[in-house]
């Protein structure tokens, strides 16, 4: 725009614009036209310096804001984190004591699985735990005898399940049984395909270990133990001799598997230990056999040599097994098996365990024989519980100089207990009321859905109970009476006889529906009298 071309019809338009009436006030009139025009330079330079400050301090501001609210997400973050780790925790332990549950259920059922039962011992196996009845005499691997593959990997599947759910706890034990059940399931495999050699293959878990050339000390250790077995293996294979690289390898493999075992079966034997203190009573136990025992404890600690290391491994095969193994093909592996006996070992007092229950054999044959005679007895068609009182009652009792005694005299007139049951009352109820809205036109006019009008009473259902009537084949019957007091109410009568008495209800005084489509019903079934009706609704018509 200019002064002459502009829609305002401003013929100053470019002139810069002085506020003479300002001037005047602050007393500046009287300076000249370019101190005044320099002056409004300067005062629209500050304008300028200010709206760039408080622009900053709005972009401040602004970041400032914008910092608080990545806080406050971040704290609401984290306290959501730890809220849904609060709940994934207990979704852990809910689900971990309903797995307890589901396999003590299956555990008294006598179908359990033998997840159940490592679940069980290793809950039983825990330090501080009051109840061990899951510590059985055998190891806990000895439950994995007899499993398929199938069988196998299901059980892989559940131990990752469990160390899951337990997390920190029993960590040892589940690491341990992966490794024998991974053990277990390679060996099948290895039958499933029909190796060469399989026979031996299933000895060679165990007896590599017998003539192996390596330190073993201190096998029951834990894994430290392996070390110096991997060490000397990786050192023979870099002399360069010719040595069965396969047979070594399968060697190391199969170590793990063993010392998981010698690790369950220490941990077992003290645990048997401990559950044996808990059953015999403290203040009964000699101070002498206790020391006796803790010997014992400490000559079992020592150190395997190799002769005793190879007799530990040969109990863990029977004599079947080890006539299939034949010699080894290799020249370092060679077996002289032991002769053997089908007679058993008779074993010495002192080498038998503390938890051994000793048995007289004549008092274990009679107990047999009395267990025998109770399958194999027919009596009479009395109940258990009956035979149960008779031979409580026959305790402490002659039979020669005693006879039945049966003759009973008739009594006076006697008040029971359960003449109460005809002692006249009031019947039970549970009754309701059909309310609802009549949209008549009067309603139609002043109400809506959103405002609408009062209910009123539209039906009612009675269930009345009489369980002990004597006259069961007498329905019971109603009565109505207008009520005295009011016209718009009525009373109700019930009535059905001994030992009931009448009980009565006030309701609203209108016409009844009696047709079955619009609900009426009344009916006397089993020991329960239902009165259901409607009011009848009347229709405007012209």
């Amino acid at each position: 725009y200019t002064n002459t071309d502009n829609p305002f019809g401003d013929g100053k338009l470019l002139n810069t614009f002085v506020w003479h009436k300002k001037l005047e006030k602050q007393g500046l009139t009287h300076l000249p036209d370019e101190q005044k025009k320099k002056m409004i330079k300067q005062k629209q330079e500050s304008n300028k310096i200010e709206l760039a400050k408080v622009k900053q301090q709005r972009l401040e501001r602004e970041r400032e804001r914008q910092q608080r609210d990545e806080e406050m997400e971040i704290m609401q973050r984290e306290k959501e984190a730890d809220h849904f780790k609060a709940w994934e925790d207990q979704e852990d332990k809910f689900h971990l004591e309903q797995a307890k549950l589901r396999s003590q259920i299956r555990i008294q059922d006598s179908r359990a699985k033998p997840i159940d039962l490592l679940a069980n011992y290793a809950s039983s196996a825990q330090e501080g735990a009051e109840d061990m009845s899951g510590v059985e005499m055998h190891e806990p691997y000895t439950y994995l005898n007899g499993l398929t593959m199938v069988d196998l990997e299901d059980l892989l599947e559940d131990i990752k399940v469990y160390m899951e759910l337990e997390q920190d706890r029993n960590v040892e034990f589940w690491k341990d049984m992966t490794v024998i059940t991974e053990d277990e399931l390679h060996t099948l495999k290895k039958i499933a395909h029909d190796e060469v050699c399989i026979i031996v293959s299933l000895q060679l878990s165990i007896y590599p270990l017998i003539t192996i050339k390596v330190p073993l000390q201190g096998i029951h250790g834990g894994k430290e133990s392996t070390q110096p077995v991997s060490n000397d293996v990786a050192a023979l294979f870099r002399s360069g001799s010719s040595v069965d690289i396969g047979y070594w390898e399968s060697l190391l493999s199969q170590l793990k598997a063993f010392l998981a075992r010698a690790r369950l079966r220490d941990r077992h034997q003290a645990l048997l230990q401990d559950k044996l203190h808990k059953l015999n009573d403290p203040t009964e136990v000699d101070e002498d056999q206790v020391k006796e025992e803790e010997n014992i404890e400490k000559e079992d600690k020592v150190t395997l040599t190799e002769g005793d290391l190879e007799l530990k491994c040969m109990e863990e095969f029977d004599e079947g097994k080890v006539r299939r193994i034949g010699v080894y093909r290799h020249d370092i592996f060679q077996i002289d098996l032991p002769p053997g006996s089908y007679s058993p070992k008779l074993l010495r007092l002192r080498d038998l365990p503390p938890d051994v229950v000793l048995l007289d054999p004549e008092e274990d044959t009679m107990t047999i024989d009395g267990k025998r005679k109770l399958l194999t007895k027919t009596g009479d068609a009395r109940s258990g519980q009956e035979d149960a009182f008779i031979r409580r009652a026959k305790e402490g009792m002659d039979t020669q100089e005693e006879a039945t005694f049966a003759v009973e005299a008739n009594l006076s007139h006697q008040v029971f207990l359960w003449a109460d049951k005809y002692r006249p009352r009031k019947p039970r109820f549970f009754n309701r009321v059909h309310t609802g809205f009549e949209w008549n036109k009067y309603n139609q006019t002043h109400y809506d859905f959103d405002n609408p009008p009062p209910k009123v009473v539209q039906g009612y259902k009675f269930n009345i109970f009489y369980p002990d009537l004597i006259e069961k084949h007498v329905p019971p019957t109603y009565t109505i009476t207008p009520d005295g007091d009011s016209t718009d109410f009525a009373v109700l009568r019930f009535s059905a006889g001994p030992p009931y008495q009448d009980i009565a209800f006030k309701i609203v005084n209108r016409e009844w529906e009696y047709s079955h489509k619009h609900g009426f019903r009344c009916q006397f079934l089993n020991s329960i009298f239902q009165l259901w009706f409607h009011f009848k609704r009347y229709r405007y018509r012209r």
